[in-house]
């Protein structure tokens, strides 16, 4: 049981690449040596005399270690383990392949870059992206290796622009004891049972909020109507000046992660961090104030956002600008990778009517059932027990790839599975090949949420979220906002989606927003109410 949503088919030429590949040193250097030697020993007139076998071993031990060295040049090796380096292409000079990579990242298949060299070299091979040489892996088990490591073989590893915006203290850069620290607070906070009622109350305030200003006489931006709720659960500012400046500043912020490393005025990334700098003095101030509240017993112990749980912490490792890097760096999927993932669950829906009438279904009968026993608000529990709502948000994550891969950088040489990935290289752990290899999934380019009631989604070929200690601790969250807001919509609407068009590059994002329009469901209300007063 499928639907018949497929990818747009790439335009551009498939052989593209053999037209960019650069060949280290031409073949004929590999007989130059031969040839010297040939014309050396014929002009000489070298006779046979006591000297000819020194000579004729000097000669030979030249030939062959010159040819030794072309050929290890020639295989990107050096001596040693080196002979395991994946086959691959450095491609041009300083810029390597890196522009012929953006250029299938803004393709309706950004995986065809990764694709055509998977054919060429196999599942592991080397590139050259973003100013570092690198392994790029599109096989489940070697990226599963990579993630489950820990600093004594991989560290973080971004383009030069992600690492300046975000700064030394950012979960993403942090590594050791303190990565861990930090990354166990943040996941732990999630995980409490007080977060869970009171973010799930909040968010469901808010939706309801949301969806009863809609109009019906024009269209809604999806994606715009679901990047407020999750930023309240962070830092605890309420609608107003301060959290429309933070949003402001936050897009202008956002839009140099993938930027031209240049820090010079008027340049993408100069404006990008000035931004950064706006909005960490807004959370220092944000900060301050909870401390001053918190020392004076004006507020209780019981933490209300992840910035009071970061205060509360009583090491001196978690400074203020720790924290308000961290802020920042989490404000990304509140604001970017969550309402991406409900505009495209929209998306696929509205191009899946089978699929769409089955989650209304199951959605309707949980919230009759809950209005039957005079419950008008459900319980994380309650989201996370719709078992078809959860297959519709897995499927989109691996048919949308949202984070399409994670950079990693080796400090030693490491060998997984006959490969080398040398010291000081990055490895580019690719997901969307993973989650669109038909090895691994049938169809893959059809949205079909089915095939999650017997796959398993803790296998090494589904990472929609990371893993090892740098998994997502957000990853539930995420799953409850998305599940809250399909809730509402399938059982208070009907809605028919505008032509729009998925942008992978730099980030992953509707064209025009997603627009649809809406129609309120007034039968299914009478029939809740009904249902209510006869309980």
């Amino acid at each position: 049981m499928h639907c018949g949503l497929r990818g747009t088919p790439s335009q551009r030429g498939p052989h593209l690449v053999s037209l960019l590949h650069v060949q280290p040193l031409p073949l004929f250097l590999d007989k130059a040596p031969c040839t010297f030697a040939f014309i050396f020993a014929t002009r000489a007139r070298i006779r046979i005399s006591n000297m000819a076998p020194i000579l004729l071993l000097s000669v030979l031990s030249v030939v062959l270690f010159t040819i030794t060295v072309l050929r290890l040049r020639r295989a990107g090796a050096r001596p040693g383990p080196a002979h395991t380096l994946p086959r691959g292409s450095l491609g041009w000079p300083v810029i390597g392949e890196t522009l012929e990579f953006v250029s299938a990242a803004y393709s309706p298949r950004p995986e065809s870059f990764m694709n055509r060299r998977r054919l060429l070299y196999g599942k592991v091979f080397k590139s050259h992206l973003f100013g570092s040489p690198t392994i790029v892996s599109t096989d489940a088990e070697v990226s599963r290796f990579v993630l489950q490591s820990d600093a004594r073989a991989f560290v973080p590893s971004y383009p030069k622009s992600l690492s300046e915006l975000m700064g030394k203290s950012s979960i993403l850069l942090i590594n050791g004891a303190l990565q861990r620290r930090v990354h166990g607070l943040i996941g732990g906070f999630f995980k409490s049972p007080h977060l869970k009622s009171q973010i799930t109350a909040d968010m469901q305030s808010y939706v309801r909020r949301a969806m009863d200003s809609w109009p019906e006489t024009s269209p809604i931006l999806i994606q715009d109507e679901t990047k407020h709720i999750l930023v309240k659960g962070l830092i605890g500012l309420e609608p107003g000046d301060e959290m429309r400046f933070l949003k402001r500043e936050f897009h202008e912020f956002i839009a140099g992660l993938m930027s031209l490393p240049v820090n010079l005025p008027g340049t993408r990334l100069y404006r990008s961090l000035k931004a950064k700098k706006r909005m960490v003095m807004l959370l220092k101030k944000v900060i301050e104030d909870k401390r001053r509240k918190r020392s004076s017993g004006l507020v209780g112990e019981t933490p209300k956002d992840v910035i009071d749980v970061l205060i509360s912490d009583t090491s001196e490792e978690l400074t203020d600008e720790l924290i308000s890097d961290n802020m920042i760096d989490l404000m990304i999927p509140a604001e970017d990778s969550v309402p991406v993932l409900i505009t495209l669950a929209v998306k696929y829906l509205s191009s899946c009517p089978l699929a769409l009438r089955q989650l209304e279904e199951e959605n309707i009968e949980l919230k009759e059932r809950k209005c039957r026993l005079g419950q008008d608000s459900l319980q994380w529990n309650d989201y996370m027990s719709l078992s078809f709502t959860q297959d519709v948000i897995t499927e989109t994550l691996r048919l949308g790839n949202i984070i399409g891969g994670i950079m990693r950088k080796a400090v030693r040489d490491v060998e997984v599975k006959g490969h080398l990935i040398p010291n000081g290289w990055c490895v580019f752990t690719y997901f969307r090949s993973v989650h669109l290899d038909e090895a691994m999934y049938d169809e893959p380019h059809r949205f079909n949420p089915w095939r999650w009631k017997e796959k398993d989604m803790s296998s090494c070929s589904f990472t929609p979220f990371g893993g090892g200690q740098r998994l997502c601790p957000g990853l539930d969250l995420a799953r409850l906002e998305a599940s809250i807001f399909l809730h509402h919509l399938v059982t208070s609407f009907t809605w028919v989606a505008d032509d729009d068009q998925v942008v992978n590059f730099p980030t992953v994002r509707m064209k025009s927003g997603m627009p649809v329009r809406v129609t309120r469901k007034k039968v299914a209300f009478d029939r809740l109410s009904s249902a209510r007063v006869v309980s």
